[in-house]
């Protein structure tokens, strides 16, 4: 029997930037069917099911039908992509790491059931994603989708790493350190979910080339978003703690270059991401919609 869950929180104005109620009733109907302690499964459901955009896997989905495929094709690699960025939400929170009380406007899984529950609830959605990928996914999708969102969680806990510890990576100058960062950190996970979402809508090897470059725009710029959010938002808006990255005197977009400077880095990467969506015609309309609702956050 399915347990009652909270449907994300719309990414963007309704339409085809608005995530489909299915994803989450998919998820949920999936974890229905594995054999988890209770508080484990609670916790999992608290942060996977929780009010959010899900915005990687609405870039799952849309990414799949632009080259050709449809939602139903992409339910699994974006039902995974958000396990994996959920794991990730969790274990960033935690006190050994950026030690947050608020997530998603309510309190982090460490706050809500303890630490060592989030360990292990994160622990276990990472599991969990590849799981799904290897059960839902026919044989020939499931190797190369299951490599894409492995290396993309892979590459972003390197920079979590580079973030979090920043003595880690010191060669070259500050911007250029801050960028490895968010490429990684940030940006490995976005473009592994439109990536993954290409490639269960069977792309030929020029939509996949198209729907990379778009990936790997879009994951820079909704960081650099992001870093101007934590100085232009408030703690309600953004539904965390506002001002932690001036606090913990992290490298930022904003404290490197400045607003104004960041601003037109997020017009450059936004135009540059449209421009990558031009081989795959008129069926990248919701992409160019999506993108074009994430570069305008700032301002």
């Amino acid at each position: 029997m399915s347990r009652t869950t909270q449907v994300g929180v719309a990414a963007g104005p309704e339409g085809r930037t608005s995530p489909l109620p299915g994803l989450d009733h998919y998820l949920a109907d999936w974890l229905d069917g594995r054999s988890l302690p209770h508080d484990l499964d609670a916790a999992i459901r608290y942060a996977a099911l929780g009010p959010g955009k899900r915005l990687r896997p609405l870039l799952t989905i849309r990414c799949c039908e632009a080259v050709g495929g449809n939602e139903v094709d992409a339910l699994a690699p974006a039902a995974a992509v958000e396990l994996i960025h959920a794991f990730s939400l969790v274990h960033d929170d935690l006190p050994a790491l950026d030690d947050d009380d608020l997530r998603r406007g309510r309190p982090t899984l460490h706050r809500h059931a303890g630490e060592a529950m989030a360990v292990l609830a994160g622990d276990a959605m990472l599991g969990l994603a590849m799981e799904l990928v290897l059960d839902r996914l026919p044989a020939e999708l499931a190797r190369p989708v299951g490599r894409e969102l492995i290396r993309g969680c892979n590459r972003m806990i390197a920079g979590q790493v580079y973030d979090t510890l920043p003595a880690a990576h010191e060669s070259g100058s500050e911007l250029d350190c801050l960028l490895i960062t968010h490429r990684n950190k940030t940006g490995a996970l976005l473009r592994a979910a439109c990536r993954a979402g290409a490639l269960c809508g069977r792309a030929d090897e020029r939509q996949l080339e198209a729907v990379t470059g778009f990936g790997e725009a879009v994951g820079l710029m909704f960081q650099i978003v992001d870093d101007l959010l934590d100085v232009t938002g408030t703690t309600e808006q953004l539904g965390k703690t506002a001002g932690k990255d001036a606090e913990q005197e992290k490298r930022t977009y904003p404290a490197l270059l400045g607003l104004e400077a960041s601003r037109r880095e997020v017009a450059r990467l936004h135009s540059v991401a449209l421009a990558e969506l031009d081989p795959l015609g008129p069926r990248a309309g919701a992409l160019a919609e999506l993108c074009d609702y994430l570069s305008a956050r700032p301002r």
